[in-house]
């Protein structure tokens, strides 16, 4: 019997935060959680460039950005590309929940978002979320 890692269908991930220490928390979070992060920005062109220029599995968002737009922008331009969000943010206007898998509140620990990403990554795989973690509310219908 083999015992490992199961298979994640996230591993690329771009962080879109325009709060510095959150977004550098994030990065370096997902790093040692084995996720690439392909990119951290803090506004809406930004993450709409890497977007379209990347291969991502994820968009980590919330919905306060620096500059035009917000995280709802940045969930339509991903979803013009298939790539799904998760965003993260203190207060989620109804408005924006269909257009994410899931939202997770701030605050959140360490332990939250690894929780909350292995929660969408069943998710996104056709498994039933068993439990979810505290704060995380996912959105199946996106």
């Amino acid at each position: 019997m083999m015992f490992g890692k199961r298979k994640r269908v996230i591993s690329r991930i771009l962080v879109v935060e325009d709060e510095p220490l959150v977004a550098f928390d994030n990065e370096h979070l997902l790093g040692e959680a084995g996720y690439k992060v392909v990119g951290t920005v803090d506004n809406l062109e930004d993450a709409t460039r890497l977007i379209d220029e990347e291969q991502i599995d994820l968009v980590l968002s919330d919905i306060s950005l620096s500059g035009d737009g917000d995280g709802t922008d940045v969930a339509r331009a991903a979803a013009a590309r298939n790539v799904p969000v998760l965003f993260v943010t203190a207060d989620l206007p109804e408005e924006a929940r269909k257009l994410a898998v899931g939202w997770l509140a701030k605050p959140y620990s360490d332990k939250g978002l690894k929780a909350a990403l292995e929660a969408v990554d069943e998710m996104m795989q056709g498994k039933r979320v068993k439990r979810l973690p505290a704060g995380l509310s996912l959105h199946e219908e996106a």
